[in-house]
């Protein structure tokens, strides 16, 4: 740690410490107390229990066909009142262990020590899913390649990829967490609820927060019982369907789960909130960038490609589907073309026919390709010279500015830098070392390794920028043993796990999400993007939107340097529109739709035109919001749906549109459908 004399001489440039971002000065404190105990044995026990429990339940919970991400909202609820009975029984005597004294129960339970639970939790929802991202790869060998894998070996891959973040996180720290306008608005829904849990309210007009909190979080909890189980039509009503019932472009345009859902809505907070978050804690800037590129996309775009021009034959496929296609609009069977080292047999793939890939699914990996290089460009031109700026002060700390909660954290010491590296040395090079020991399961060489760190390494400042201004490493390592455990177990012990619902009907475990990682093997890994979007590949033009995202940023900066008094033109972000399209499949342009307007909604107009109620009860609705549904979310499961009482009436079939997963083509013959 450096010392007193070598720590960063801060400099005011204005009077004001205050936050630039509204949002932040509405809803975090600008105190703090330094002596309030932070690590204790509740922390630790609460933290790993809490971590644990959490991870679980979301490992499990992935694979259904209908997927349910349980926040970590839901157990800095629980934990708060088990922290307080802690705090009245434990004995307060000092114990000893490995040469330290401290106290079983050092005072009340405070909110720093939630505040570090919580921490511990989110470790059980990591990569946004529930997951470790390379808990899908482990799926997709397991489940689909039906591959042998080492236990080991996979446990590695899971802490590996876990814990390289930390290493780069060290490294950005200055430039993602240090600045004011780096912000991360997702973690204020947190943040006003501790506050709702922790401060006393005297004086105020209306419900308290805690109050406020209790009434909706036991109106989501009633209410889930209904698209949880009861009515789960509600999720995709569309409704339009039932109007012409034998119409395979009306239920294209129409259906809410295989179609563009025009007309159709969710009332189910899980599919509001699955993909995207909460839309109470996106900033309506943020909201309104991906509400442009959602409309181009799903309503302009998909619709010309697919009933106009018939791009790359799409009218053969299904307009929304996560799943490849045959050149007759069958199922693309991968086991045709494997060999037995799960290599592709090129003799196979010429003799069954080349890959397809379905409208929205070709068009949201193009979105993609314009996002990635978008990205970079307009990180590098708005934010560019703050960057460098960051850089030189950091490096020479001097004049590094900031606002008043970073100042209150610089009464706490620092996790030195050496540490940062360590994590990231090691975490590479066992991951070089399981490329020589088990080359079979990590199918990787060396010199793929290197490239994906440089990759990771190049992106993640530029993606981190815009995720903190749009939306512990024990917790990780649990987590990360109890991810793989449950997901080998499970793998190993449920039958018919991943199989297609077209095969299985009534089979809950059908893995959406990961068939979306499947299909991105078999895209990238087993066929190679040569074949696919090199020259001469099926899909070969869509790599120039590689080069319209790295050009659209452009104009928009050079407007901004122009007209400089306009302070709207900044605020087009090339990267936020492109996202307006992410993620779809497995999540559906109903989802999205439903997300847009319900942040709408929250944080337009209710923050422009009700802004005391906003500050006071918007990121605790949300809060509400989640662990209600999570809560309800796990008892109809445990106590339902896993001893299969199902409920069979029309009220729960989930889209009452079944032909708009049918082809328009002519002559394309497709079980279930009628031939044009």
């Amino acid at each position: 740690m450096e010392s007193s004399k070598e720590r960063t001489h801060y400099v005011q440039e204005s009077s004001d410490d205050h936050s630039p971002i509204e949002e932040v000065r509405l809803v975090v404190p600008e105190t703090d107390d330094p002596s309030i105990p932070v690590m204790t044995f509740r922390v630790w026990f609460l933290g790993t229990l809490s971590c644990t429990i959490l991870i679980f339940l979301n490992t499990f919970f992935t694979y259904r066909a209908q997927p349910l991400t349980i926040s970590a909202i839901l157990m800095q609820i629980i934990v708060l009142p088990i922290g307080k009975f802690m705090a009245s029984v434990l004995p307060k005597r000092n114990i000893i262990i490995l040469g330290k004294s401290f106290s079983l129960n050092p005072g009340p339970f405070n909110m720093k020590e939630h505040v570090i639970i919580t921490i511990f939790a989110n470790c059980g929802v990591s990569s946004g899913g529930g997951d470790a991202y390379s808990i899908g790869a482990i799926t997709v060998m397991k489940a689909y390649y039906k591959q042998s894998l080492n236990f080991l070996c996979a446990l590695l891959i899971v802490l590996t990829t876990q814990i390289l973040g930390y290493g780069w996180a060290g490294m950005l720290k200055r430039f993602l967490v240090d600045p004011a306008e780096m912000w991360w608005p997702s973690n204020l829904a947190q943040v006003s609820l501790f506050r709702a849990l922790h401060e006393k309210e005297t004086n105020s007009r209306g419900l308290t927060r805690m109050k406020f909190f209790l009434i909706f979080m036991g109106a989501s909890f009633a209410y889930y019982a209904f698209p949880g189980y009861l009515f789960t039509m509600l999720t995709f009503f569309s409704w339009v369907c039932w109007i012409w019932p034998h119409s395979i472009t009306a239920h294209q345009v129409f259906s809410g789960k295989n179609g563009l859902g025009i007309g159709a809505f969710t009332l189910d907070w899980a599919g509001i909130s699955a993909y995207h978050g909460s839309p109470l804690v996106t900033p309506w800037v943020s909201i309104l960038n991906i509400a442009v590129g959602f409309i181009m996309f799903v309503y302009i775009i998909i619709p010309l490609c697919y009933w106009k021009y018939n791009t790359f034959d799409y009218r053969r496929f299904p307009m929304f589907s996560n799943k490849l296609f045959t050149h007759t609009g069958q199922i693309y069977d991968t086991s045709k073309i494997l060999t037995p080292q799960y290599d592709l047999n090129i003799a196979a793939y010429e003799n069954y026919g080349k890959l397809y890939l379905g409208p929205l699914f070709a068009l949201s990996i193009a979105s993609g390709f314009a996002r990635f290089s978008a990205t970079i460009v307009h990180v590098a031109l708005f934010h560019g010279s703050d960057i460098w700026k960051q850089t030189k002060s950091a490096w020479n700390k001097v004049n590094v500015k900031l606002d008043i909660h970073a100042k209150l954290m610089k009464a706490y010491e620092e996790v030195p830098q050496w540490w940062y590296l360590i994590l990231l040395g090691g975490s590479i090079g066992l991951s070089f070392l399981m490329s020589f020991i088990w080359p079979k399961d990590i199918q990787l060489p060396w010199w793929g390794m290197l490239f994906a760190f440089v990759l990771a390494f190049v992106v993640t400042l530029p993606i981190g920028v815009i995720q903190a201004t749009t939306n512990q490493l024990a917790g990780t390592i649990i987590a990360g043993v109890v991810n793989l455990g449950v997901c080998w177990w499970m793998l190993d012990n449920i039958e018919n796990i991943c199989v297609d619902d077209a095969q299985h009907p009534d089979n809950p475990w059908t893995c959406p999400k990961y068939k979306v990682t499947f299909n991105a093997s078999v895209i990238w890994g087993l066929i190679g993007p040569n074949r696919l979007f090199g020259a001469g590949g099926m899909y070969q033009n869509l790599v120039w939107l590689y080069l319209v995202g790295a050009i659209l940023p452009v104009p928009i900066w050079v407007m901004s340097k122009i007209f400089p008094e306009k302070k709207w033109i900044p605020l087009i972000n090339i990267p936020l529109i492109s996202y307006g399209f992410a993620g779809m499949p497995p999540a559906t342009p109903t989802n999205i739709a439903c997300w847009l307007i319900t942040g709408m909604i929250f944080n337009y107009f209710v923050f422009k035109y009700r802004k005391g109620w906003w500050k006071k009860y918007n990121y605790v609705l949300s809060a509400a919001l989640d662990t209600g549904t999570a809560f309800m979310g796990v008892l109809l499961f445990f106590a339902l749906q896993n001893e299969k009482v199902n409920l069979k009436w029309w009220g729960t079939e989930l889209d009452h549109c079944p032909l708009a997963t049918c082809p328009t083509e002519p002559g394309i013959v497709v079980k279930g459908c009628p031939v044009f």
